[in-house]
């Protein structure tokens, strides 16, 4: 069941892919500076400092290593 804060499966796919795109548009020097933005932006929307900070504690659990066959 998804509730209002949640996306569709297919949702999340199309953001996931969009946002892949723009950090690529971005470049790998301002990588960093456009999602640490892009965090910002979406923290001022979510309007809840306990959820953002929820938020930031499991994008960092369980982070995967980069893959060596990753382009």
């Amino acid at each position: 069941m998804t509730t209002a804060s949640q996306l569709q499966p297919d949702a999340r796919d199309r953001l996931y892919a969009e946002c892949a795109r723009a950090i690529s548009e971005a470049g790998a020097e301002r990588e960093s500076l456009f999602l640490a933005r892009l965090a910002l932006l979406l923290f001022e929307q979510v309007g809840d400092e306990a959820r953002c900070r929820a938020a930031l504690a499991d994008a960092l659990r369980a982070l995967p290593v980069p893959s060596l066959s990753a382009s």
